[in-house]
């Protein structure tokens, strides 16, 4: 029994095709249906080269076992989370490779009400069951059906804004050649918007680069575009759109730590009864904003399914990681990368302000350092030492993800990475950025000096 080392933590991705290719993929439909016995199961793909090749061959392995297969065709992991839980569907399986180079292809998979399937909730079955090969014989095939859900979520994507509200607005969007210029395409018509369109249209070939503005040298399009044409936002995706990333009207990148903050923000003026839900990295602007409006903040580890796990938890409204991935209760409390804009539009338009200045008062309330990750050969090591070092005189040291060690005017966040040696540092100050960037310069020469 071969391992198959596509499957991580939270998914499936592969290289193609010595990870992951059609007979693989038909193994995982087969499991996939094995393990969560669905009659019914929501299949779509993303705009790679082989996703297609691939739906098929998962759609093939779920049929032969069984289940009924609703193909919702060319769509975003998000459009997957929308269509299981409105559908009422038994499960959901998107094959896409997000922000991976053009030779990756995967999968993400949720079950009832889009509920995730991860690690420690039936992701390690599938892969056991996938690897060892031997299904049960089934009576009778599954009925593969197609359907277009497209407008029943541009329809639940507008009810998270008041039309009234909404002015023209100039909006650079970038797609990425990934898949969330057709949603744009989609919803403009609905809304008093100008759109400048970069990277617009769906190739697989990725002739722009890969999708993933996180990466530096990537975000260039969307800067020039912004200063070109005058634009008040900037808005640009991963390549299958569950992450969304914004600029202001001058072209500068917004720490999605910020933005966690301006939605918790936007939900909380609309009702202040609500809670919402934030990862450890970076935590005082979340907690000052929602305690300031009368809600609040909930802190959990960070990851998706431990996000979702806790916002069904708490009923919270909204959750949010600075790595911006963005969840909502009313989107079976899954991420969208559509819904956070629409938001943010609605606040620049309601506020009267700039996204410059929506934020500016934020980022000098709580500066902070943006996340630094560094490669290290003992991280675990390097995590003992820090925490030894700066615990006795800290006011907190929590241990919810990593290590969290909170001084009155300042406090950081150490975490290894669950998939490579490297050690995660977000710092943060009250009020005060030569702190920030001293602590930020000391816990680096520490963390050097630990790894030994």
């Amino acid at each position: 029994m071969s391992t198959l080392t596509c499957f991580k933590a939270y998914d499936v991705r592969g290289r193609i095709p010595d990870e992951l290719n059609v007979d693989i993929a038909y193994r995982i439909g087969r499991a996939y249906a094995e393990f969560l016995k669905p009659k019914s199961v929501v299949v779509g793909y993303d705009i790679r080269l082989t996703s297609f090749e691939m739906s098929r061959s998962v759609i093939q392995g779920l049929t032969d076992a069984g289940s009924d297969v609703i193909d919702i065709g060319q769509s975003g992991t998000e459009e997957i989370y929308f269509a299981t839980a409105h559908l009422g569907v038994d499960g959901g399986i998107c094959v896409t490779a997000s922000h991976n180079p053009k030779d990756y292809n995967g999968m993400k998979f949720v079950r009832e009400g889009s509920k995730p399937i991860s690690g420690d909730t039936g992701l390690k079955d599938i892969q056991r069951l996938a690897e060892e090969n031997n299904f049960s014989d089934v009576i009778s095939k599954g009925v593969l059906t197609e359907q277009n859900i497209g407008p029943d979520y541009i329809e639940h994507l507008l009810t998270y804004v008041k039309k009234e509200n909404l002015k023209p607005l100039k909006i650079v969007c970038t797609a990425g050649n990934g898949g969330a210029g057709a949603v744009i395409d989609a919803i403009e018509g609905e809304l008093p918007f100008e759109w400048v369109k970069v990277h617009h249209d769906a190739d697989g070939n990725f002739p722009n680069g890969v999708p993933n503005p996180l990466l530096e040298e990537n975000r260039a399009p969307t800067i020039k575009a912004i200063e070109d044409s005058g634009a008040d936002l900037g808005i640009a995706w991963d390549g299958d759109f569950d992450r969304c990333f914004f600029f202001d009207e001058s072209g500068e990148f917004i720490e999605g730590y910020y933005i966690v903050g301006l939605l918790a923000d936007a939900f909380l003026q609309k009702d202040p009864n609500n809670k919402v839900v934030h990862d450890p990295r970076l935590i005082w602007n979340t907690i000052d904003i929602a305690e300031t409006l009368g809600g609040q903040a909930v802190q959990s580890k960070t990851g998706h399914a431990f996000i979702k796990e806790r916002m069904r938890k708490e009923d919270a409204v909204y959750g949010g990681e600075m790595s911006a991935h963005h969840y909502f209760r009313d989107f079976a409390y899954c991420d969208s990368g559509m819904i956070p804009w629409l938001l943010v539009a609605e606040l620049i338009c309601k506020s009267g302000k700039s996204m410059s200045q929506l934020v500016a008062e934020r980022v000098k309330a709580f500066p902070c350092s943006g996340e630094i990750n560094k490669r290290l050969t003992n991280p675990k090591a390097v995590l003992e030492n820090i925490e030894k070092h700066y615990s006795a005189a800290a006011i907190s040291v929590d241990h919810t993800d990593g290590i969290s060690i909170c001084y009155d005017k300042w406090r950081f966040n150490l975490r290894s990475s669950n998939t490579e040696p490297v050690v995660r540092l977000n710092v943060e100050s009250k009020a005060d950025i030569a702190l920030m960037k001293e602590k930020t310069q000391e816990l680096l020469e520490m963390i050097k000096k630990f790894d030994q």
